[in-house]
């Protein structure tokens, strides 16, 4: 088997990736290692940033989310004085686009099967070979045999635990790591959002977000101990704590009922670099790890597919493109990771966590409330760095 472009996984980013070059007449297959009823399942981020609306746009597959997605003109923070908000078309004239992540992976694959695209699930045993010669090929085993598939260019999209970071050399890889001292417990609910924009919360028992998928449909987490587990909250005792640490108000009038979907997430930071080794280019949670509270994991992905897509459609006229393809990436990649960083660390109760730390935290959010420069500058960054 031969193709231009093989993408390893098949989550959003490959898809996109493969989206793109297909309508720019660049072939590709992509390899996938689970089901897609598998690939469908995983609920995760729905906030997106302009860049990656007008990705979905260009890729030919963004109808249903601009007939069922919500723009939102800001977000609402708050401490256990009171909620605030934060306008981001006042502050810089732009907005965000809440579609669930899920949604986006549908749409994907409508538009793939559309064109007829290539994409092998449940591929197993997949080992790079040759990234730095002149014959970059991958073997694999999918229906039960042995194949191997020749291309010209390898894109890693197969996540933090997949192959492609870990075939680049140890000794050329380095990696930048920070691991949180906690996790965030998740629930989605077929309940009424509790606000009409998300609202982020800094609260002495620890960080909350009420966010939402739909009208009808509602996400909420809590700051927990690692050591927590999401079979060991109840219904009760989840919705109990929420509304301990959201603003009064909020906690008053919120719609509960049963939750749908309930998981534990472990936060961490994460950077490796070069995102490219010879034929090999690393895309998404293959090279890098946000921690959610900025809602950046899905954008900062799309913001790769974005470079990697036009250094790939200029390599048949110059290799310019290609070889700046990391250098291009990571200084996106770590704007964003100040941001999220940033946004974790004024938000959630640290362990060692004293008063005094408290005290700055909350005077951090009241420099954003009374000060138009510091809105403008996380609005800026919320509704996405240009790409």
């Amino acid at each position: 088997m031969r193709t231009q472009v093989a993408i390893i996984g098949g989550g959003p980013s490959g898809l996109l990736l493969s989206q793109l070059l297909n309508r720019a007449g660049i072939a590709t297959v992509v390899l996938e290692r689970s089901t897609r009823d598998h690939v469908l399942s995983r609920i995760r981020a729905g906030v997106l940033e302009q860049g990656t609306v007008r990705m979905l746009h260009e890729a030919g597959c963004a109808d249903r989310m601009m007939r069922e997605g919500h723009p939102h003109h800001g977000c609402y923070l708050s401490t256990d004085q009171g909620r605030f908000r934060v306008d981001f078309t006042e502050a810089c004239g732009q907005e965000v686009m809440v579609y669930g992540q899920t949604e986006v992976t549908h749409d994907l694959y409508d538009a793939q099967d559309a064109i007829g695209a290539t994409i092998l699930h449940e591929v197993s045993d997949v080992v790079l070979h040759d990234l730095t010669g002149d014959h970059p090929h991958v073997t694999f085993t999918h229906g039960g045999q042995a194949q191997r598939l020749d291309c010209d260019w390898i894109a890693g999209c197969d996540g933090f635990h997949g192959v492609s970071r870990k075939s680049i050399p140890e000794h050329v890889r380095q990696e930048f790591e920070r691991v949180y001292p906690f996790g965030w417990l998740g629930v989605l609910s077929r309940t009424k959002p509790a606000a009409e924009e998300l609202i982020y919360a800094n609260h002495p028992r620890g960080f909350a977000l009420a966010s939402m998928r739909s009208e009808h449909l509602s996400r909420y987490y809590i700051q927990v101990p690692l050591t927590d587990k999401a079979e060991a909250w109840s219904d009760e005792a989840f919705w109990t704590e929420i509304r301990r640490r959201l603003p009064g108000d909020v906690a008053d009038s919120m719609e509960t009922g049963p939750t749908i979907e309930k998981s534990i997430a472990p936060l961490r930071s994460f950077v490796t670099e070069p995102m490219r080794w010879g034929r090999l280019f690393l895309v998404g949670d293959a090279a890098h790890i946000v921690p959610p509270t900025g809602a950046k994991g899905l954008n900062l992905a799309v913001s790769d597919v974005h470079y990697l897509y036009e250094a790939l459609v200029e390599a048949h006229r110059s290799l310019r493109g290609v070889e700046a393809y990391s250098e291009r990436a990571l200084k996106r990649v770590w704007g964003a990771m100040r941001f999220s960083w940033w946004m974790t660390s004024i938000l959630h109760r640290f362990p060692d966590q004293s008063e005094f730390d408290q005290k700055i935290q909350e005077n951090e959010l009241h420099i954003l409330r009374d000060m138009p420069s510091a809105r403008e500058t996380m609005a800026r960054s919320y509704v996405g760095l240009p790409f």
